[in-house]
């Protein structure tokens, strides 16, 4: 769309568009790994799908959202205990995965009646304290090992290998679907409406944003992703104990990935997560010094990089792998390489652009 002055709104280029088709293809290609590697390379690369999802949600809620919470552990391990207790009622394995996804939905649709009442450091400390009354719930109830914890038995039927190949595509599957819709929503009018919400609340709600339902939206979704993570988390650890599924540790592991990628970007958790993924493979097993560091690193992250290692990118060479929001530019010059662009991603514009919300 091109204005009245001159300026040009868009959304996709030519380069996005490779761009984005390259991404799909790379995912695709994904799907093949357990066939081509190890056994405990799978587990391994399981693990790091799972830090995706779950940077990916924590960004949603807080980055694009707002809604800065340290209880998100709470629906992590309603989604690995729903899934004990459907198996324990019969249902198969990789099927209770998905329904405890939806009662983990169910669950945190109720919840937000209650903390979405509440803002800034009061929403974060409630959250925690949700936390805290699910775990008390399962440690008190014996018949899922207490505070002792459980295995999850249903999956030893597909034997070690398939099951660590049937759990890799499920937690691949959950990421990527987890991240195609917040692509979407965040090119919606929902997308602008959330982010409205999160720079003033006030000003989008005079403006006729509905702030109590978009933010429960956002909640729920990311809450909901939350629990497919917990139910992946089980899958491919085979046990459950209260104390650690429903551990902060979660949640800071989610800052952290946020932190150091790029807070309110859509790539920047991706990458957050992929650089937590090498970290716990090299410095995993450096006990409290290992979360010391990282807890250092995300402070110094905060401090002297405020935007994170794919927002300080972004914002100094304007490369952006993903068209989430519009790009207004100037008017072309007479030479321009492609005379329907005034600016492409392939060089560097006249006037400098700038990615709006819509």
């Amino acid at each position: 769309m091109t204005t009245a002055a001159g300026l040009r709104v868009e959304r996709w280029t030519r380069n996005s568009v490779i761009r984005s088709s390259l991404i799909g293809l790379a995912v695709l290609g994904l799907f093949a790994a357990p066939t081509v590697f190890e056994p405990a390379i799978t587990q391994k690369l399981t693990g790091l799908w799972i830090l995706v999802l779950m940077a990916a949600m924590w960004n949603a809620l807080a980055g694009y959202g707002g809604l800065v919470s340290v209880g998100q552990q709470a629906f992590i391990g309603i989604g690995a205990y729903s899934t004990i207790y459907l198996t324990h009622a019969g249902v198969e394995g990789y099927t209770a995965m998905a329904l405890a996804v939806g009662i983990t939905a169910i669950l945190a649709f109720l919840t937000s009646f209650v903390v979405l009442r509440l803002r800034g450091g009061e929403f974060a400390i409630a959250m925690w304290v949700v936390a805290e009354v699910f775990r008390q719930f399962v440690s008190f109830d014996s018949s899922v090992g207490g505070g002792t914890g459980i295995s999850l038995t249903a999956l030893g039927v597909y034997g070690p290998d398939y099951g660590r190949a049937f759990t890799y595509w499920w937690a691949l599957t959950a990421a990527t679907a987890a991240l195609l819709i917040l692509f979407f929503l965040l090119r919606s009018r929902f997308g602008a409406a959330l982010q409205a919400i999160r720079d003033d609340e006030s000003a989008a709600a005079s403006l006729g944003v509905r702030v109590r339902s978009s933010k429960r939206i956002v909640f729920v979704l990311t809450s909901t992703g939350c629990g497919a993570a917990g139910a992946a988390i089980l899958a491919n650890t085979l046990f459950v104990q209260p104390n650690s599924i429903f551990s902060v540790q979660w949640t800071a592991m989610m800052i952290f990935m946020v932190l150091v990628g790029g807070l309110g970007t859509f790539e920047g958790p991706i990458l957050g997560a992929l650089i937590l993924f090498l970290l716990q493979n090299q410095f995993g097993n450096g006990g409290v010094w290992y979360f010391i560091g990282l807890g250092a690193s995300a402070v110094l992250f905060a401090l002297f990089m405020p935007r994170g290692i794919w927002g300080t990118i972004t914002e100094r060479f304007d490369l952006r792998l993903t068209p989430i929001g519009y790009w207004v530019r100037g008017p072309a010059p007479p030479t321009a390489r492609d005379p329907g662009l005034a600016q492409s991603d392939e060089g560097p514009p006249t006037d400098p652009p700038s990615e709006v919300a819509q």
